[in-house]
Formats: structure tokens, C-alpha cells, sequence
């Protein structure tokens, strides 16, 4: 099993990025997926997930209106379409298949 971020970066405040994940090796559509992130110092968080056929969504507070999670099951890719980015967006980013696959990360950075 493999899931491989990609997309992330460093942009200026109000700035957009979008996150690619990959997966491999299982039933992709099968699985809800998810973004998450870890900031220095700080517990990873939730950022926004969606289910195995894309019918429901759900976002953090602090993301709504700005980020929109998608994916494209032929793809076997999931997106986190990243926009009004601020610096505390800054984090790792991270995405999960279920509750049991994670990937390696893709560092933001969110800064002037």
C-alpha cells in the first residue's frame, strides 16, 4: 500500500496550492479519505475529508470556504484544492485512506 502527497510548497499569504494524493495497492473507491496536517509543536488535525464516491464532504472550521477536498476514483487520487492560504495553514499535509493508511507528507509553507 501506497499513498504519495505531492503539490506542497511554499507560497505567499493569500496564495493557493493544491495537494495531490496517490494512492496504490488497494481498492481506492472503496475508501473514505482524508487531509490532515501537523504544525511545529502541535497535534496533527483533521483538515477536511471526504467519502468513497465523493457524495459527502467535511472540512475544520478553520478551512471552510477555503479548501475543497476532491478525488477522482479512476485516478485512485484525492485533492485538497488549497486557497486564501494563511501562514497558520503552515504544516505538514498529510492524507489517510480510512482509519489505517497514511502517507509521507508534503511540507506548506505560508509565508512572505
Amino acid at each position: 500500500v501506497q499513498l504519495v502527497e505531492s503539490g506542497g510548497g511554499l507560497v505567499q499569504p493569500g496564495g493557493s496550492l493544491r495537494l495531490s494524493c496517490a494512492g496504490s495497492g488497494f481498492t481506492f473507491s472503496r475508501y473514505a479519505m482524508s487531509w490532515y496536517r501537523q504544525a511545529p509543536g502541535k497535534e496533527r488535525e483533521l483538515v477536511a475529508g471526504i467519502s468513497s464516491f465523493g457524495a459527502s464532504t467535511n472540512y475544520a472550521d478553520s478551512v471552510k470556504g477555503r479548501f475543497t477536498i476532491s478525488r477522482d476514483n479512476g485516478q485512485n487520487t484525492v485533492y485538497l484544492q488549497m486557497n486564501s492560504l494563511k501562514p497558520e495553514d503552515t504544516a505538514v499535509y498529510y492524507c489517510r485512506a480510512g482509519t489505517i493508511y497514511w502517507g509521507q507528507g508534503t511540507q506548506v509553507t505560508v509565508s512572505s
